[in-house]
């Protein structure tokens, strides 16, 4: 039987999306079709989209295109008027099996073709289970979809809605079934994660349904991904120092190291608040490394604010970077800023940040040398440590098993064990 193919464009939680629509596209029997999981993070991100479309198109011209996705869901109609394109999915749409039922080759006449909801009016987040993406070592858990914050840079609460939660029982029940089919390793991801439970009754915090999944499961490795550090609460706080099953790695949504920049992004936390969450985090848990994104280029950064953000690599003693340069998205509010930075500067700058972040990751690679670490093996010759840092082996692992070994040497930006 044909089955659908499937491209994913941008975040870690589309990727995600991508494992469950194949699942209910499969059980629906939706046939030859392809799928394109857009993102709008910037307008360079939606002309991929499209580029991406056109070409799936030439390979697949008897196959039927939907696309769906973030880029999808605020600009529908641009992408209903392309040509190549057969359906146009929402963000909400998308996560529903009814959805792909009415896509089935036989409804296909009787089915709409642009099915896109108003997003901010979706109240809940169906939790779909996700294996591993392909891999056994390592699950995801969406426990959160949406924001509620408004950053001028931002289009993405256009495209994912307001901020809503998975409810922590259903979270639990999912995290012991996956423990029960032997994963080492969960992931909690969300959009806005550490807004998890403002929603729910009582108000619980990320950090109350990180404890309760460590008191009432057996994971051996618990894992969060992006968080804002600002939002970081008390018992996230306790777990950190407390729970060896907490992994000591957390990827902290910074965006810049300027406090007038950091206030015409509308962020919520100032450098010294950054500054002093990650001394913080390291005193009560040595081992922690940070990941963080940083833009590049935001308009009015003069040299000295992009300074800040700069040393900010060294204050808080990131290790991952993630950067990016500033792209103006139309709908936002800083895209009505007047005062642009040149594009020639912007990549400047993005490239001496991903300068300091490769120095600053080739002092933590050295800094292994020697130690031991438990790695969780995603395949035969690879796995990560416990602070998400890759390492090859010489000699086949079992993939999905915790080894412990000691650090021999590096390559490249990898740990030799």
């Amino acid at each position: 039987m044909t089955v659908p193919k499937f491209t994913t464009l941008g975040c870690r939680l589309n990727a995600y999306e991508t494992e469950a629509m194949k699942r209910m596209a499969n059980e629906a029997g939706v046939g030859d079709a392809v799928v394109v999981n857009t993102c709008a993070v910037t307008q360079e991100a939606v002309r991929k989209a499209r580029q991406e479309i056109r070409r799936l198109r030439r390979e697949n011209p008897d196959a039927r295109v939907i696309v769906t996705g973030c880029a999808a869901q605020i600009d529908p109609d641009s992408f209903a008027a392309m040509d190549e394109v057969d359906h146009v999915i929402g963000n909400s749409e998308k996560m529903s099996p009814d959805t792909w039922q009415g896509l089935r080759t036989d409804f296909i006449g009787e089915t709409e073709r642009v099915q896109v909801n108003d997003i901010m009016s979706v109240t809940e987040t169906a939790s779909h289970l996700i294996d591993g993406f392909g891999t056994r070592s390592r699950a995801y858990v969406q426990v959160q979809n949406g924001c509620d914050h408004r950053c001028t840079f931002c289009i993405i609460p256009y495209g994912r809605g307001n901020s809503r939660s998975v409810p922590a029982g259903v979270v639990v029940d999912q995290v012991k079934r996956l423990v029960q089919e032997g994963f080492n390793e969960v992931v909690l991801t969300g959009v806005d994660l550490t807004s998890w439970g403002a929603d729910l009754p009582g108000a619980p915090r990320l950090g109350d349904l990180v404890m309760r999944l460590l008191k009432l499961t057996d994971v051996p490795r618990l894992r969060i991904s992006s968080i804002d550090s600002i939002e970081v609460d008390e018992n996230l706080m306790l777990a950190i120092a407390s729970e060896p099953r907490l992994m000591p790695h957390l990827h902290l949504s910074l965006q810049h190291g300027d406090d007038l920049i950091l206030k015409r992004m509308k962020r919520r936390h100032l450098r010294d608040d950054a500054i002093r969450f990650a001394e913080e985090a390291r005193k009560l848990r040595p081992d922690m490394t940070f990941g963080a994104d940083i833009i590049a280029g935001f308009p009015t950064e003069t040299e000295e604010h992009f300074l800040n953000s700069l040393k900010l690599v060294e204050e808080c003693d990131l290790t991952w970077l993630h950067v990016f340069p500033y792209s103006s998205r139309p709908g936002t509010p800083a895209a009505k800023i007047p005062s642009k930075v040149d594009g020639t500067t912007i990549k400047a700058r993005a490239a001496r940040l991903r300068e300091a972040g490769n120095a600053a990751v080739a002092r933590h690679l050295e800094g292994q040398k020697g130690r031991e670490h438990r790695i969780l093996m995603e395949s035969p010759d690879m796995g990560r440590t416990e602070q998400f840092t890759e390492v090859t082996f010489s000699a086949p692992q079992t993939e999905g098993a915790i080894v412990t070994a000691t650090i021999t040497g590096v390559s490249g930006q990898r740990l030799v064990a």
